[in-house]
């Protein structure tokens, strides 16, 4: 089968930092779908473990978790898909990634495709909904259809997975939503998934939320330059808050989240199939419901930039591209050349 992998970290400028090669398909275990790979989105965490992760000349590294496609085959003892399913997942660190025409995931990952969207559509949403979903109410506890008189204060909401928390907390809550955007495209799009305000980041943001009658903040999800914004996030505030974030500072000094009481919580979407959880069926759980909201128009998919077929070149491109942290929306991938 074709695949795009590396053997070993270099700057995304290389025509080795990815490449395409053959090899051979794999073989579903118990409880694995063996997915035919229609379409992939890249993600942050793509472009971190290239720069973090090294293969050999035997074993590329394959890269991609965000896919969607048609089951192919499933394990003894898979009971939630069968072949020809229409599905979407993020995948697993553990494994390899979606890059390759054939692919395994745990059923327990997976979600049925949203029917009413493409296959390019549908590869945009599983990293970035479940990100926004496990944040959102998992780790901050928002309540679902509550949070009447509460704020959630959205830092980067242009981003993949900003743009579905706005979204979500929109739809599924009463809180307040305001998101943070520099650029008049990127402001205008956190507008159109429905944020109540949006303030400027390149400004202090307990300034721009002061100025706009805004806090002080009861919940804050902070999505990326968490340690550019640490000081303002807790300055604004409100005591006994909380506080989420799913970047990688290089410290954090949780000292001042003491006289607040405030509280910290981690999301890194991939820790139930990292440590294989009891609850790992979770994720199934949050993509069916995502793809029904879909389906019914309650959420839109998120995809910004189509590059053309699943290659090497086309890859190298997407890498750059969020390098660049310029990016709005998901970065999409359809077919194979």
């Amino acid at each position: 089968m074709k695949a795009i992998g590396y053997t070993t970290s270099l700057p995304i400028t290389e025509a080795q930092a990815l490449f395409d090669f053959e090899t051979a398909a794999p073989t579903p275990g118990p409880r694995d779908l063996l997915v035919r790979v229609k379409a992939v989105s890249v993600n942050p965490v793509d472009t971190k473990v290239r720069m973090r992760r090294a293969g050999s000349a035997e074993a590329p590294v394959i890269l991609g978790w965000d896919a969607a496609g048609i089951v192919e085959a499933v394990g003894a003892e898979v009971t939630l898909f069968k072949p020809g399913d229409a599905v979407f997942y993020a995948g697993d660190l553990n494994r390899p990634g979606t890059n390759a025409e054939l692919h395994l995931v745990d059923e327990r990952l997976v979600g049925p495709k949203p029917a009413s969207l493409g296959f390019a559509e549908a590869a945009a949403l599983p990293l970035t909904a479940l990100t926004a979903w496990e944040g959102l109410f998992d780790r901050l506890q928002v309540p679902v259809d509550g949070g009447e008189g509460a704020n959630l204060l959205v830092v980067g909401a242009a981003g993949g997975v900003g743009s579905m928390v706005v979204q979500l907390a929109r739809q599924l809550t009463r809180l307040t939503v305001i998101g943070t955007a520099s650029r008049p495209e990127s402001r205008a799009w956190v507008e159109r998934l429905g944020a109540h305000a949006v303030i400027d980041h390149s400004r202090p943001l307990s300034d721009e939320i002061a100025a706009a009658g805004l806090g002080p903040i009861d919940y804050t999800y902070s999505l990326t330059q968490t340690d550019r914004h640490w000081a303002e996030i807790v300055k604004a505030a409100r005591p006994q808050g909380r506080i989420a974030l799913i970047d990688d500072p290089a410290s954090l000094d949780a000292l001042p989240l003491k006289a607040k009481s405030l509280s910290l919580h981690w999301e890194l979407m991939f820790t139930r199939s990292l440590f294989t959880t009891p609850d790992m069926i979770r994720q199934h759980e949050i993509l069916r419901e995502v793809s029904r909201l879909v389906d019914a128009g309650t959420l839109i998919a998120t995809a910004g930039t189509a590059l053309g077929t699943i290659n090497a070149e086309h890859l190298r491109r997407a890498h750059a591209a969020i390098e660049s942290g310029s990016t709005i929306g998901k970065i999409v991938l359809e077919g194979w050349d």
